[in-house]
This record gives structure tokens, C-alpha cells and sequence, in this order.
């Protein structure tokens, strides 16, 4: 993870959405970074989500992928980790990675 200069005058979620901006991180990069809970961070992405639109931004993500068969997790709407896999039914599952991006894109 690259360091991004996050001043501390600003909100979390501020904080957030300028790590958000210049790069691509997971729930647990994020969370040590701001030194919040992961539980924390999934809901300031909920409310990030609806809130970057108005500027012309959305919220891309990259969905999870099981490590065993190579499923991607296309069409999951909720942010957390999934617990198992559907397919091979094992529990090695590559987060899901989270960036801000122009709407564009």
C-alpha cells in the first residue's frame, strides 16, 4: 500500500475518500490505515457510495474472488467478504477491492 497523505483535520470519511481517490485498497488496508474497525469502514463505504455520484464519481469495486476456482463474485451487491464459495464451497476468498473513479469509466 503507498503512501497517501491524509491530513487529520479532515473526517474519516474525508480521509477516506482522498485514500479512495489514489488508490485501489481492501477493507483491511483501509481500516489500519485510519485506525478505524472494519465494521467501520464498510459503512462509510455504503455512504460514500451514494454521496461521490452527486460529483460525477462512483464507487468501483473489485469484486471477491475464490482462491480454489477462480469465482469471481460479479453480481454481489453487498460489500462484505462472502463467507464460502458457491461453486467449490471452500472459504479462501480474496477480498473485494475498493476505488473511486470518474463515472466515465
Amino acid at each position: 500500500m503507498k503512501q497517501v497523505p491524509v491530513e487529520r483535520n479532515q473526517t474519516v470519511r474525508q480521509q477516506l475518500l482522498t485514500l479512495l481517490e489514489e488508490d485501489v485498497l481492501g477493507v483491511r488496508e483501509l481500516s489500519q490505515h485510519l485506525q478505524i474497525t472494519e465494521k467501520e469502514v464498510y459503512s462509510h463505504l455504503e455512504h460514500i457510495e451514494r454521496g461521490v455520484k452527486a460529483s460525477g464519481k462512483r464507487l468501483r469495486v473489485e469484486p471477491a474472488r475464490c482462491l480454489y476456482c477462480d469465482f469471481v463474485f460479479e453480481d454481489r451487491t453487498r460489500k462484505k467478504t462472502p463467507g464460502k464459495c458457491p461453486v467449490c464451497r471452500k472459504t479462501r476468498i480474496q477480498r473485494p477491492q475498493f476505488t473511486i473513479v470518474s463515472s466515465s469509466t
